[in-house]
């Protein structure tokens, strides 16, 4: 009951901030959300390391956090200056090239350690910053605020009515994935329509922001019809983010990533759906949509 009372206050307390961070404070191409992105990466870069290190895959915490913003980092430089994408790739093998060669250095006696580093490393560099590094990718669209937002909320909305979904019914159909247990098929579905209901209704309110790339007579050629296609795969992406991470965790023998987030464990624990469902929105509302 405990657990529940403060996922619920942290929902009720972080929906508010993510609006404001997101629609409220949108000056200087999006600073305020592509620092909190920067940040989460970092923290979350350190969480899955700490839990790495128990299998022996050991890197140092802070060049956990330093890898783990150096992607959306160079994402936020590429927006607020108009880099091409060559800054991004360019701080990629600056994070490569540093695990690599630093186990040259290696005294004698650690370079059994070398490869478990090289491990450890290269996912601090990847997982979660690549991943988020996408959201931060959106703020060059026009209309940008409401993209994200929409992006957003098909990834909490699909985690918030499957939990709910789950509590309600999910009492007989539990267990069907076995790295995590407690999902349900009720939640499955509950939180697949969530984000269907989202991708659809905000291609009706915002048809000036949702306008489909194809003509045809397919069902992306209706801007609703491509809403519910984009929703479910976000949806889709956002469930195989939150199972991915919970295989991470059974693999390392952690309960949660973190202690960091009251209700939900770590902030890799919050952020799962959100880091793995951010290229797949991208992508899916770039082959789509139009931009601008």
């Amino acid at each position: 009951m405990k657990k529940m009372l403060q996922r619920l206050l942290m929902f009720f307390i972080g929906l508010p901030l993510v609006i404001l961070i997101v629609c409220f404070l949108p000056h200087y191409n999006h600073l305020a959300l592509n620092l909190t992105v920067i940040v989460f990466s970092a923290l979350g870069a350190a969480e899955i390391a700490a839990m790495l290190e128990k299998k022996h895959l050991r890197i140092c915490k802070i060049e956990a956090l330093i890898l783990g913003a150096l992607l959306p980092a160079a994402e936020a430089l590429s927006l607020a200056f108009n880099w091409d994408a060559w800054i991004t790739a360019s701080f990629f093998f600056t994070g490569a090239f540093w695990v690599l060669v630093s186990g040259v250095f290696s005294r004698s006696g650690n370079l059994d350690r070398c490869a478990g580093r090289a491990a450890a490393g290269f996912t601090a560099l990847i997982y979660p910053g690549f991943l988020l590094g996408w959201i931060i990718k959106m703020g060059r669209w026009k209309g940008a605020e409401i993209i994200i937002m929409v992006f957003l909320l098909t990834v909490m909305g699909n985690d918030s009515t499957a939990w709910a979904a789950g509590m309600l019914f999910g009492g007989g159909n539990r267990r069907i994935i076995p790295v995590s247990p407690n999902k349900s098929i009720a939640g499955f579905i509950g939180g697949g329509i969530a984000s269907i209901v989202v991708g659809a209704g905000a291609a009706l309110l915002f048809p000036g922001i949702f306008v489909p790339r194809f003509d045809s007579g397919l069902i992306i050629s209706s801007a609703p019809g491509a809403g519910i296609i984009l929703g479910l795969l976000s949806g889709l992406a956002a469930v195989l983010g939150d199972l991915s991470e919970s295989a991470i965790k059974r693999s390392t023998g952690s309960k949660d990533s973190g202690h960091i987030m009251p209700g939900r464990g770590g902030v890799l624990d919050s952020i799962d759906s959100i880091a793995l469902a951010a290229p797949v929105f991208y992508l899916i509302f770039t082959l789509l949509f139009k931009q601008s």
